[in-house]
């Protein structure tokens, strides 16, 4: 069996991408387990190199092919795109077009089954906005140029994993999208997801949409009997391992102690806060239901310490490492 082909999308620029990609690929244990390369420009990976006082080298490919995948060369699949005096930490139409661009090449080389997985660096929405792309983030781009209708995003710490009905639009606006045939799409995804990672069979749990997932009828206008209830039973008249809708409250917690498998979040901040409290550097977002494996950092573009050398890759090497695992054996 050999090592999966990994394909690492630097993202913005401007940010800490850049330099946690150099991190990470520092770890001889990476190339021990995968066939790392960035999609990006070679000018910025060497200039963060020189700023981490790096001993790493930056190659210049054009396919995934003439890479090397040996530690200490890092190869690039070098688009050329930012100016070479491009400044870290500040959003930038070039930065945010370019982040576009090294996607969507990594989506194509996915498509044509050159490289088993996308691993992505952070963007930043402001940017990739000036830049000629107006999408939401990461998902929603990687949901249409692979022409995925049913798509959702998981985040996964070692004691918890969280998935989304929805996921980057405001709060009231969740609230209206959320419906029936949505959750119940989720909870499936949840299921499919975790039975392809070897649970025979994942313990879903469903938060509900108000405090106290509504205290029957007490707190909103009874969003958890008309939006959540219905696709709950739907599941579980399927077979699926599956409660709810729960206090969002305790259910994370009761999630972290090991009662359930996997949460189904509502709505952004209800699942992205727990997880990050657990820790930045510890949690990774996948994207599921696409036709090709995505993982990534779960974090941002960091514009505020972006060219200091202090930016920490953990997040940047468990991406990789679940890359790795979800990536089809070749």
């Amino acid at each position: 069996m050999s090592r999966p082909i990994i394909g690492l999308t630097m993202g913005d620029g401007a940010g800490v991408g850049p330099e946690i990609i150099m991190k990470a690929l520092d770890d001889r244990g990476v190339y021990d387990s995968c066939r790392p390369f960035v999609i990006g420009d070679a000018k910025m990976l060497e200039r963060a190199g020189n700023l981490l006082k790096s001993k790493l080298s930056v190659r210049t490919i054009s396919t995934p092919k003439e890479a090397q995948y040996a530690h200490g060369v890092v190869d690039c699949l070098d688009l050329d795109l930012l100016p070479a005096d491009l400044s870290f930490g500040k959003v930038s139409a070039e930065a945010g077009y370019a982040a576009f661009m090294y996607l969507k090449k990594a989506i194509e080389l996915a498509n044509s089954g050159e490289i088993d997985a996308i691993c992505t660096a952070p963007l930043n929405k402001e940017a990739l906005h000036k830049g000629g792309h107006v999408y939401p983030g990461h998902t929603e781009i990687l949901a249409e140029l692979t022409g995925t209708k049913d798509y959702s995003m998981m985040l996964s710490a070692p004691k918890l994993k969280v998935i989304h009905v929805t996921t980057h639009v405001g709060i009231i606006d969740a609230v209206n999208m959320i419906n029936p045939e949505r959750v119940y799409k989720v909870i499936r995804l949840a299921h499919e997801t975790l039975q392809k990672a070897g649970y025979d069979q994942p313990r879903i749990a469903v938060c509900g949409i108000n405090p106290h997932a509504g205290e029957n009828g007490l707190f909103g206008y009874g969003e958890e009997e008309e939006k959540v209830i219905p696709a709950v039973e739907r599941a579980q008249r399927e077979g699926v391992k599956v409660v709810g809708p729960l206090p969002a409250d305790t259910l994370f917690f009761r999630t972290t102690r090991g009662d359930f498998d996997i949460v189904v979040a509502m709505y952004h901040d209800q699942g992205h806060g727990p997880v990050k409290v657990l820790g930045l550097e510890a949690g990774v977002n996948i994207t599921v239901g696409l036709p090709i494996i995505r993982t990534s950092v779960d974090h941002g573009t960091a514009f505020d310490i972006a060219g200091k050398g202090i930016a920490d890759e953990q997040s940047m090497k468990e991406a990789i490492r679940q890359a790795i695992e979800l990536a089809p054996k070749r």
